[in-house]
């Protein structure tokens, strides 16, 4: 059995209203609730909120809204994994006890269902402490960063040793992209660290943007709209 799992809180500061707001004309978390649903890879698809008006947006496309997550759980601090241990332990007082979890963000308008349909495929080959989670490369070599001396306002190398390597030499490194993590029961109530040791499923850049500021948001409505043209 596989469980999809949308955390939504209701309290964003920087975009409010962030995970209802209409995104390329629907809420925002409708574009993940579909993306499960339309992939058939889950038996159940939760959204854990802590506010009735994302619980009835939820529902209204296809989701179950079972609880509503507790203020201790729905603060700006806490991070996703509490959240998602919180939602399988309220499934084990069921009865339910799924074999995999999908944490998969409200905010991921650019997942797609071939994602989901190669991670579901993934997580039957690995450990039952790993998890697929999505990721994307850094285009320029962070090991050449820049930082400004917060005295003099002048710019140093993060690491200098780096200066005179040429970027061919350079290890190609990667981010976490922030729109789904998979992983066995076992692997959410015990992990404290998803991406060690896991298994990256690599995006185009198209398809990977961070959404936590109005400028973020008005730049991904504007790639949704360009790859979704036909």
């Amino acid at each position: 059995m596989n469980i999809c799992i949308i955390p939504a809180r209701g309290g964003s500061k920087r975009i409010p209203r962030k995970n209802i707001r209409e995104f390329c004309g629907k809420p925002m978390i409708a574009w993940s609730i579909q993306a499960a649903i339309y992939s058939g890879c889950f038996e159940n698809i939760f959204v854990s909120t802590d506010n009735q008006e994302i619980a009835e947006i939820a529902k209204s496309f296809g989701a179950e809204v079972p609880f509503i997550r507790p203020d201790d759980l729905a603060n700006e601090y806490i991070g996703t994994i509490p959240v998602i241990v919180h939602a399988i332990e309220w499934l084990q007082n069921q009865g339910i006890n799924p074999a995999t979890i999908c944490c998969l963000y409200a905010t991921a308008p650019f997942i797609e269902t071939t994602d989901l349909q190669k991670a579901k495929k993934l997580i039957k080959s690995l450990e039952k402490n790993q998890f697929v989670f999505t990721g994307g490369k850094f285009e320029s070599s962070i090991q050449r960063a820049l930082k400004l001396n917060p005295k003099s306002n002048l710019c140093e190398m993060v690491q200098p040793e780096n200066y005179c390597k040429r970027s061919q030499d350079l290890k190609e490194l990667y981010f976490d992209a922030g729109q789904f993590y998979w992983g066995s029961q076992e692997a959410w109530l015990t992990t404290s660290n998803i991406f060690e040791g896991s298994k990256m499923l690599l995006l185009p850049k198209s398809r990977v943007q961070d959404i936590d500021t109005p400028e973020d948001w008005e730049y991904a409505e504007l790639m949704h709209n360009i790859l979704n043209t036909n």
